[in-house]
């Protein structure tokens, strides 16, 4: 692995390194160094950081910030990384992609996630988090990630996608997206391999999915897609197999994370859970304050399709630019204490979700699912505590912050 350092203010070199195990454990105090004395911060490693909330927001809004993901892999890998499964896959998705495909792929699915049809929806996943409750009230334990924060999104976006009852075994038993291929770190042989791997075995199933639908069709979003599909000028195969994929890994992982970050971030301030215990009508407005405090989303990238100026600090045309959300939502100049946790905080809002045209499409959704499932914690398991005094256990993965696990207990 690389590791850059570059000359600070301070009395030693910056040194960024995001897959070290002790800035995955704790990014900010690193952050708030990088904000201060670097915030345009060259890295040396091919890609440049932006760290404050105004230059984050600048360049997610910015029509000189695109994807530009074929020059962005080849920079990072060169030319014959271009035909990895699982860069081929990702290259199809409206995630990486500029208009006017981001615009004609996006338009296909929004309107799955209108504010009118997420808040119909606020009933069945009211059941659903009671329905995992259920499953280990009476047990006193559980592994929150496992039994709750994990399960619960993805039998919402199975709902979505119209994946069958009989097929969700598979998807319910843990992680099924690593993130890793989003990190500006490259990813060795090794993980290459495991995420082809993985690739290749959700596209034989989506478009086992996507037959299916064909055959019977439903009131469900695959459904759609297979559709525009098969008006010839709308989707392609390949992009639709890429895109459901897409939607299935985008709509679990950051409620999974807001969830277990969240619960992890209220124990180590007993004070703001104990104030959530007794108003619970500050929940809707505490979500917001978890999304900021401990950010699913750490970065997302952009790269410069012109030279631009940051902050006083010239970025040339075709750099990759890694704008730091995490970073963001600790920026003192947005947020008065940034460090401390306040479930009471007015008007925040956090960069969680990104910005500009590739703004989550399910952050309304992600909101709804963190709200129902705090709600139900603070009624039916007050007394709920994360025993032992171990270090949590974080993924190894930078993009995508979240635990591998998050043992609770309740009398």
């Amino acid at each position: 692995m690389n590791v850059t350092t570059r000359p600070g203010t301070g009395g030693t070199p910056l040194a960024f390194n995001p897959l070290d195990p002790a800035f995955i454990a704790d990014p900010y105090p690193f952050y708030h160094r990088l904000r201060e004395e670097a915030p345009v911060f060259n890295t040396g490693l091919g890609f440049w950081l932006l760290s404050r909330y105004e230059d984050v927001a600048f360049a997610l809004r910015d029509k000189r910030f695109g994807k530009d993901f074929p020059g962005n892999i080849r920079r990072r890998y060169g030319e014959d990384r271009m035909h990895e499964p699982v860069i081929a896959s990702l290259g199809r998705t409206m995630l990486v992609l500029d208009p006017p495909d981001h615009t004609r792929l996006r338009g296909l699915v929004s309107k799955a996630f209108t504010a009118r049809r997420i808040a119909d929806m606020r009933p069945r996943i009211r059941a659903l988090v009671d329905e995992q409750l259920d499953r280990v009230a009476d047990k006193g334990a559980m592994d929150v990630i496992r039994d709750l924060a994990h399960r619960l999104p993805v039998i919402v976006i199975c709902d979505m996608l119209g994946i069958p009852e009989e097929h969700r075994a598979a998807f319910l038993v843990g992680s099924n997206v690593s993130g890793r291929v989003l990190d500006p770190v490259p990813m060795s042989r090794e993980e290459f391999d495991k995420a082809n791997a993985q690739t290749e075995a959700s596209s034989a199933y989506f478009d086992q999915l996507c037959e299916l639908r064909r055959r019977e069709p439903r009131d469900d979003l695959t459904t759609e897609l297979v559709r525009a599909e098969e008006a010839g000028d709308r989707l392609s195969t390949e992009e639709l197999r890429a895109n459901i994929a897409l939607l299935f890994g985008a709509g679990h992982e950051t409620t999974t994370n807001l969830i277990g970050n969240g619960l992890l971030a209220l124990h180590r301030s007993p004070e703001q859970w104990q104030r959530l215990k007794e108003d619970p009508s500050l929940i809707p407005d505490a979500i917001e304050e978890l999304l900021r405090f401990d950010s699913s989303v750490q970065m997302t990238g952009r790269v410069t399709m012109a030279d631009v100026e940051v902050a006083g600090v010239t970025i040339p045309a075709g750099q990759n630019v890694i704008t730091l959300l995490g970073a963001a939502n600790r920026d003192p100049a947005i947020f008065a204490d940034p460090d401390r946790l306040d479930v009471g905080r007015e008007n925040v809002r956090p960069m969680s979700f990104g910005g500009g045209i590739h703004h989550c499409l399910g952050a309304q959704l992600a909101r709804l699912e963190g709200e129902l499932v705090f709600t139900a914690l603070v009624e039916r398991l007050p007394n709920l505590e994360l025993p032992g005094k171990n270090e949590p256990d974080w993924r190894q993965n930078f993009t995508l912050r979240g635990l591998n696990k998050l043992p609770a207990v309740w009398h």
